[in-house]
């Protein structure tokens, strides 16, 4: 098994603890993952606000809102029934005939509506985007 050491850590790793890159001349890049998801985050946090004002101008584009608003047309098309729940939800939470909950798991405040059956538009389940995602056998994307 080759081994390199990462030169941001030093410390000597397996080939496969290191992400491929076909410029390099071993064919890996010369930071181990760990190292490189650590300065991700961290690079993250320092440009998060600067990220959330790009986003909202890119946003604002005529161009890309036009595309949003025909996808989300399309997605009411293909299942209507879905639409019209999560609709019902969304107005009832904001009459004030029904509020917020925790998630029903973990307690988190943070949490969503979740159908188990979209022809029982008010019957939901408040679950925090975790065990949401847990729900329907998806897994959360890991911040890198």
């Amino acid at each position: 098994m080759e081994t390199q050491v990462c030169f941001k850590c030093k410390e000597e790793k397996s080939l496969d603890e290191f992400y491929k890159h076909s410029e390099m001349t071993n064919g890996h890049l010369g930071k181990c993952k760990e190292c490189t998801k650590k300065d991700v985050r961290e690079n993250y946090r320092k440009t998060s606000q600067q990220l959330a004002v790009y986003d909202k101008l890119r946003n604002s584009n005529p161009e890309r809102r036009s595309r949003r608003i025909e996808r989300q047309r399309e997605l009411r098309k293909t299942n209507p029934q879905k639409y019209r729940a999560r609709r019902a939800v969304w107005v009832t939470i904001k009459n004030g005939t029904m509020t917020k909950q925790p998630c029903e798991i973990c307690g988190e405040v943070r949490a969503e509506a979740h159908h188990d059956d979209y022809s029982k538009q008010l019957e939901v389940k408040w679950l925090c985007y975790a065990h949401h995602l847990e729900v329907h056998g998806k897994q959360e994307r890991k911040a890198a």
